[in-house]
């Protein structure tokens, strides 16, 4: 169905004209870490006021349980287990989007939007990993992938190198403090976490995380340089939301479209100072007290440009959450009674519900009845085709090959969505969940996620399947008993893998 006649075919989008479009991609935000999702412990009047003016979706998946292939699939509509070396990146890995491959980007650029990515890539940058030269331009970056601006984190916060890159050179460059960065061995002279404990006057590992010291706070990867260019955590928020709104300001008069990933939640835990204690939770509640105050700059700039109600923003996280993923800051010790998970079963990694359903708000006053929860199935492998069929773009034949158009589901007026969804759990287990039953494919993987057993893994020599309706905490594996679901879905996933 063409764009505008799925407008109008709704009340309350009809003779509208074609919206702004922001996605804000949360890091490590699990499906229950928000006060609208039931959140105990923390407020977020921000992200209320979205789901108030939108719908809150309950049935909704990132593509995969970990950072990397989620936003890989979300930006190109492609399973990430398609492709080699979309696994969780080093900050030295070389672009693992190709140039050649249409994006999500791209078809808001050729429908004649400006277009950006703001806050964590983690996509790799530059045309081959660890030669990069960060002292110069680089080769390959969110421009050669139809972002118009880029200002970006190249990988995570816990991973060198730790600074911001702008339309592919390193942000307020300091020439007197050329950059170098390994993944391999350290350079002459580098303090190291591992060596130097007493350094780390700000947070300190629990596990790995113990290389390169970079505000008090030691890495993966081993980093020298960078001068005045290298960040202070506490200020990442700051750096991010202004530049954002920088960018809304610029482009009020033109359609645009953001990709806003901010890197709150994600360890190391490191807030603002005027986020401190402003729940019972340390650390991590204060993180996503200031992923809040993130999505109300943005609300807020949106509103005082007049241009909020024709802006449609879907508010989402790349996987579930973690807790202990490295750092020492009390996350798990101080929840106080609230499940990141919302109760789901496993956590980020995991191939468990808690590893991949996510927070999903889909606000657009000027597009949709607000106030509503839907529980239809919704994965974000098909934002690509769906915001394209919406804008009324035209989309290459072979690109996005696993997106399909669901933007009814999207904007509400589908109250079932897809018929199944495709998980990924870290080690590329594949799992299937339809609006009934959870499949997970046997394999020969740990109990446990190696680098942290105590998070369940969902690994099984057998296969799992769960009854969601009356048991979505997947309590009880009643695959013996329903043979045929399980070959069901074994054919999905059989005749995915062959295409």
């Amino acid at each position: 169905m063409k764009a505008a006649s799925l407008m109008a075919s709704s009340p309350d989008v009809s003779q509208r004209s074609l919206p702004n479009v922001i996605i804000i991609y949360a890091d490590d935000l699990g499906y229950g870490d928000l006060e609208c999702y039931g959140a105990k412990n923390v407020l977020t009047p921000a992200v209320n006021g979205l789901a108030s003016d939108g719908i809150l979706f309950n049935n909704a998946y990132a593509v995969a349980a970990t950072s990397t292939p989620s936003r890989y699939s979300l930006l190109t509509g492609e399973y990430a287990w398609r492709k080699e070396g979309t696994d969780v990146a080093a900050g030295d890995a070389a672009m693992i989007i190709n140039p050649n491959q249409y994006t999500l980007a791209d078809v808001f650029k050729n429908t004649g939007y400006r277009t950006s990515v703001i806050g964590k890539w983690h996509l790799g940058l530059g045309a081959e990993t660890g030669k990069q030269d960060w002292n110069a331009p680089l080769p390959t970056h969110p421009g050669d992938l139809g972002f118009d601006y880029s200002y970006i984190m190249a990988a995570t916060a816990d991973r060198v190198p730790c600074v911001f890159i702008e339309n592919g050179m390193v942000a307020d460059y300091d020439p007197s403090a050329p950059i170098e960065v390994s993944y391999s061995k350290p350079f002459p002279g580098e303090l190291l976490g591992c060596d130097h404990p007493e350094l780390l006057y700000n947070l300190k590992p629990t596990h790995e995380h113990d290389k390169a010291i970079v505000n008090g706070i030691s890495r993966f990867g081993y980093m020298k340089g960078g001068g005045r260019a290298l960040w202070k955590d506490e200020n990442i928020a700051d750096s991010i939301a202004c530049h954002a709104i920088e960018f809304i300001n610029k482009n009020k008069n033109t359609p645009f479209f953001m990709y806003l990933a901010t890197n709150d939640v994600h360890v190391p835990r490191f807030p603002h100072d005027r986020f401190r204690g402003k729940n019972p939770m340390g650390l991590r509640g204060d993180a996503i007290v200031q992923f809040d105050w993130t999505v109300g700059q943005v609300v807020s700039a949106l509103k005082n440009l007049g241009i909020y109600d024709n802006t449609l923003i879907i508010l989402s996280s790349d996987n579930g959450p973690v807790l202990d993923d490295g750092y020492d800051d009390r996350a798990e010790e101080l929840l106080n009674g609230h499940s990141p998970t919302r109760g789901l079963r496993g956590n980020k990694y995991s191939a468990f519900e808690g590893g991949t359903r996510i927070p999903f708000i889909v606000s657009w006053p000027n597009g949709i009845k607000g106030g509503r929860k839907s529980d239809a199935l919704i994965s974000q492998i098909d934002l690509i085709r769906s915001l394209g069929e919406l804008i009324g773009a035209r989309i290459p034949k072979g690109s996005a090959p696993d997106s399909e158009n669901y933007i009814g589901a999207i904007l509400g007026c589908d109250t079932l969505g897809r018929d199944w969804v495709v998980e990924q759990s870290y080690n590329h287990t594949l799992s299937v969940r339809d609006r009934e039953w959870k499949f997970i494919e046997p394999n020969n993987g740990p109990a446990g996620i190696p680098w942290i057993p105590e998070v369940e893994s969902g690994n099984s020599t057998e296969p799992q399947l769960y009854y969601l309706k009356n048991d979505e905490y997947e309590k009880v594996n009643c695959a013996k008993d329903n043979k045929e679901k399980v070959i069901e879905f074994m054919d999905i996933l059989k005749k995915l893998r062959k295409m």
